[in-house]
């Protein structure tokens, strides 16, 4: 089976290069997603507000795609280094939108990204 490019008007689009998703045979790619509200077109402001909006476009994209956040088998969370330096506003959202079950997840930091963007967040998932 051919990989297949996934997008969907209900979360934002990363940009005109890179797909919200790709589809390969049971498995969902969600690209790096970012806490763009997707009716008001602007970025949350702050981490915890990012991060929070950031799963709930992920959540858009693989409901979108035929599959759901419980079946997420791997969440990587790129945050600008020191952003949450604890982890607990992470946890607090993980906890929130993983209730049942909790995919593997690693949490690297990085430099700054351009506009704001303090986190960007892409997954796995079973479709």
């Amino acid at each position: 089976m051919e990989p297949q490019v996934f997008n969907t008007a209900a979360a934002p689009k990363p940009n005109a290069y890179v797909p919200q998703a790709v589809i390969a045979g049971d498995f969902i790619f969600v690209s790096g997603t970012t806490g763009v509200d997707i009716v008001s077109g602007k970025l949350a402001e702050g981490f915890e507000a990012q991060i929070v909006q950031a799963f709930k476009n992920i959540q858009q994209i693989l409901e979108n795609a035929g599959s759901s956040l419980n079946r997420t088998v791997k969440l990587t969370v790129f945050m600008v280094a020191g952003a949450d330096p604890d982890f607990s506003m992470i946890n607090r959202s993980y906890a929130r939108f993983f209730p049942e079950v909790t995919p593997a997840r690693s949490a690297p930091q990085v430099m700054p990204f351009p506009g704001g963007v303090l986190v960007s967040v892409e997954c796995i998932a079973l479709k």
